[in-house]
């Protein structure tokens, strides 16, 4: 039986912590996955997953397994990366992980150009408004939105700028009042996205000024976009992207919330990056997707 597809199928299993996911990625049925698993356990003499109805995980043996599989498939990756770009041709899956409204706005354009330039390459999308975690979830780059972990030894590269405003639609507005001091956020009815980290604090700032407030949201929800449509009928006051809402404000289906005001300032907050392991810097997916994706963002204004 195919080694490879041994260790492909374990690591997926142990990232994804199911079979059914892993089978998903790899494209096949999760029988075919449990017997490349049991195979491998059984070549080894040693059980590497704790099985349950419930759940997968690993055991102290399985543990110290992955961690060396998972360097061992990344190597071959970049391995056959490096001999593809050396021939001039860029093939392969690429999975890329983004927030889901920014990658139907800004990824979604560049789809013709990609497939024209590298019809070899396929292009495999994870969506979601939650940080992915590039180790664990088997993706080669990923789209982050804001903060970096200063500690994280992932290469960053700026791809363009973020900012985030306040908006609500004029019928709130007209409903409610409109704020004329971030105090006056207390009043209204808030729509927040929640995120890994709870933000509960909120800070704007306007020539030197500053204030953080506590904000009691009526809504959160991991979805950029969900809060977005909550704001256009009328639920509140929502903290959004420029990029997702900017076409909103402009045609006057949402008006700004205390524009004089920079919501939560500062370099960490205000940067798109994409983010991927240092041993795939040279990797050519990785950049002929990153150098398209950048261009599009400095055509729309964002770089």
């Amino acid at each position: 039986m195919d080694r490879f597809a041994e260790l492909k199928a374990f690591c997926l299993v142990a990232a994804s912590g199911g079979f059914s996911p892993a089978a998903r990625q790899m494209g096949v049925a999760t029988s075919s996955v449990t017997r490349l698993v049991d195979a491998l356990e059984a070549r080894l003499g040693a059980v590497l997953l704790n099985r349950s109805t419930r759940s997968v995980t690993l055991t102290d043996t399985g543990r110290s397994y992955y961690e060396e599989a998972r360097r061992v498939l990344e190597q071959l990756d970049a391995a056959d990366d490096a001999v593809a770009g050396q021939g001039g041709d860029v093939k392969g899956v690429l999975r890329v992980a983004a927030p889901a409204s920014f990658a139907t706005l800004h990824i979604a354009p560049i789809l013709p150009e990609l497939r024209a330039r590298y019809p070899r390459l396929v292009l495999d999308l994870r969506l979601s408004d939650e940080a992915a975690r590039l180790v664990d979830e088997s993706i080669d780059v990923a789209i982050r939105i804001g903060r970096i972990d200063p500690d994280s030894t992932l290469v960053a590269r700026r791809l363009g700028s973020h900012r985030r405003l306040l908006c609500a639609s004029p019928a709130y507005l007209a409903s409610r009042g409109t704020p004329i001091l971030p105090a006056d956020l207390a009043h209204h009815d808030c729509l927040q996205l929640a995120e890994r980290r709870v933000w509960r604090m909120r800070r704007l700032e306007r020539e030197g000024e500053a204030e953080e407030i506590s904000i009691d949201a009526v809504l959160q929800a991991n979805s950029a976009e969900l809060l977005r449509q909550a704001a256009l009928a009328g639920l509140g006051v929502a903290m959004l992207a420029h990029w997702l809402v900017r076409d909103d404000v402009a045609a006057g289906r949402l008006a700004p919330v205390l524009p004089a005001w920079e919501v939560n300032p500062g370099p960490m907050d205000v940067t798109l990056h994409a983010l991927y392991q240092p041993n795939r810097r040279g990797s050519h997916k990785i950049r002929a997707f990153v150098d398209l994706l950048a261009a599009h963002l400095t055509r729309s204004g964002l770089n």
